[in-house]
Parts: structure tokens; sequence; C-alpha cells
């Protein structure tokens, strides 16, 4: 199977090849995603020999994250796959988060400003696949739900910025936790496998960022 994938909810601009099991990918932190982005796409086809058409699919990390580092990563998913006709699978970003870490129990959590983190929890199935418990949210550190259980791994630039209230709210749960980590594209790539041959697979137009405060914030205004 051929996939492309990329993420950019966070600081990290990221995309990889899936070709085969065998992973080809670009790693580059900062800012400036829309200028990077398709270059970097361009690049890895190049040095795979490929062109979009040859593909299978697309996969994207849809959030949450930096809004306009969604919006872009959405728009240039949709595009792509409307060009050369293919379908796109969408990832959580802080699924791909969890996925890279060397452990079967992830708290992951990116900085959602404002004094709060996007939050979820994530153990890694029989199949090597991180699974959501539960729900995505966003909350103030000290308001995460409390995960069952201990043993568990922090991850995410949520914890670089709030460890200090996460650890004194998480300590008696917590293993350890690990800082300045972001999600890769070749994770983005492992989920998007795992859920295009589970179907889970959407036509261009509907590649959309989920951004869970509008959500939220959706919900409490009809409340």
């Amino acid at each position: 199977m051929r996939l492309l994938a990329l993420d950019t909810a966070t600081e990290a601009c990221t995309v990889a090849l899936w070709l085969d099991g065998e992973v080809l990918e670009r790693f580059e932190p900062g800012s400036q995603h829309s200028e990077r982005i398709l270059p970097m796409v361009d690049a890895l086809l190049a040095e795979a020999g490929l062109v979009l058409t040859q593909l299978d699919a697309l996969a994207f990390g849809r959030g949450p994250g930096s809004f306009t580092g969604l919006r872009i990563g959405a728009g240039v998913t949709q595009g792509l796959a409307f060009g050369a006709d293919l379908p796109v699978v969408p990832v959580s970003s802080l699924a791909a988060l969890a996925q890279g870490q060397g452990a079967s129990k992830v708290l992951a959590a990116f900085d959602a400003r404002m004094q709060q983190v996007y939050w979820g929890a994530y153990v890694r199935n029989a199949q090597g696949m991180m699974e959501v418990q539960g729900a995505e949210g966003v909350f103030a550190p000290l308001a995460i739900p409390i995960p069952e259980g201990a043993d568990w791994h922090g991850a995410g630039p949520g914890w670089d910025a709030y460890h200090v209230s996460l650890l004194s709210l998480l300590g008696p749960h917590l293993a350890n936790w690990q800082h300045g980590c972001l999600p890769r594209a070749r994770h983005v790539a492992e989920l998007g496998v795992a859920g295009y041959r589970a179907g889970q697979t959407l036509v261009a137009e509907a590649a959309l960022p989920i951004y869970i405060r509008d959500d939220v914030a959706i919900k409490q205004s009809k409340s």
C-alpha cells in the first residue's frame, strides 16, 4: 500500500510516505507551514519516484491543535486528494503523538493556550495502534479527567507547558513524562493505514479539521 501522510497541528510541519511498510519522512519544527508543506510533499514524492495518482490514499492530522495549522493541513489534503481522486483518512493528531511513544498507555496533551490543554488518553491495542479511552477534550490542566489505573506515560507540548499542574494531579497514575514530543507524519501514516484497511475513508471535500474547542463552545451555548 502507498499512502501520503501529513500533520500541521503543532509547531512541527511533517510529511511521510508509507510504501508497503517502509517510511520516508520529512520533519521540520518551526512556523510557516503554509510555505513549507507542499515543497516537502513534492520532495518526498520525487525521492520515491512517484506521483500522487500512484498512491492509494492520503492521511492527515485532523486535530486538535493550532487553528491555523489545522486549516492549512486540511486545505492541502483536500486539494491533493481532489486533484488525484484519492480517498482520505482523518487521524487524530493527539493519537499520532501517542502512537510515537514507546509506551502502551499514553496521556497526550497539546497546549491549547488560554491556560488549557487539548487532552486524550490512549491505550495500544493488540495490533499496536493507539485507541482513545473516552473522548478527546479541552481542559484546564487541573480539571482533566483522572485516568483509571497507573503506569501512564505523559507526552506533548501540553506537558511541557503545564507539567507542574499535571504532575500534581496525576502523580499516582503516572510512570513518567517525556519532554519535547511532537506528532510525526510517520505515525499519522501508521494510523492512517489501519484506518484505510478498516474502511474509515472520506472523500476529499469531507476532510475537515476537528478543533474541539469550537465543539465545546457550541455545546455550552446550547445548554
